[in-house]
């Protein structure tokens, strides 16, 4: 079964589709929950379970709006794209491989577009788990959950450098530096 998906993803070309969809929806994961963290640091209401509560809630709905969105759009792509294979060959290919990937990976598409921003977000979340559990950290548990978010941030970007041949540190503080961004327009925003 891995190695026909194996097949499937390679012959459609679909696993650049799916790297690429892990990495914004990564990236869109990681800068939603440094945002939050973000806006809780800077507000007088830093309860843990409401900060917890609200990081769960956006990851949950970045992971469903993440399947369903690249379900719905790569499932119509992927019909359009065998219609006009169809039409190029005279033939209906529906029973062949390429139509059976044509049905299957819109949905695999899905679960690595669905599933990279909320398993991102819950490895934020990870510091603040830990100190709702007493467990002991490095730092307080928003800064350390930031600290979490900043370091993903960079390793998204030297993930990206190296898929792209440039300089690994040069596409991790790029990356960085969007993050930096993000958490100063935030913090700017937010009142206090």
């Amino acid at each position: 079964m891995l190695r026909r998906l194996q097949v499937l993803l390679h012959i459609t070309r679909a696993h650049l589709i799916a790297r690429r969809y892990f990495v914004v929806n990564g990236f869109d994961g990681a800068l939603t929950m440094l945002g939050l963290l973000v806006g809780f640091s800077v507000s007088e209401t830093t309860q843990l379970p409401v900060v917890i509560n609200a990081c769960l809630g956006a990851a949950i709905a970045l992971g469903v709006s993440g399947v369903s969105s690249a379900y719905i759009s790569e499932s119509a792509e992927k019909r359009h794209e065998l219609r006009e294979l169809e039409r190029a060959m005279i033939a209906d290919l529906g029973q062949s491989t390429y139509g059976h990937g044509a049905r299957v990976l819109p949905l695999v598409i899905a679960l690595v577009n669905g599933s990279a921003p909320l398993v991102i977000s819950f490895l934020i979340i990870v510091p603040l788990w830990m100190a709702q559990a007493s467990l002991p950290l490095p730092a307080e548990p928003l800064h350390a959950a930031q600290a979490t978010a900043l370091v993903t941030m960079f390793l998204l970007g030297v993930y990206l450098g190296r898929i792209s041949g440039t300089f690994w540190l040069w596409a991790g503080l790029r990356t960085l530096l969007v993050a930096a961004v993000t958490a100063l327009l935030v913090y700017l925003v937010s009142p206090r």
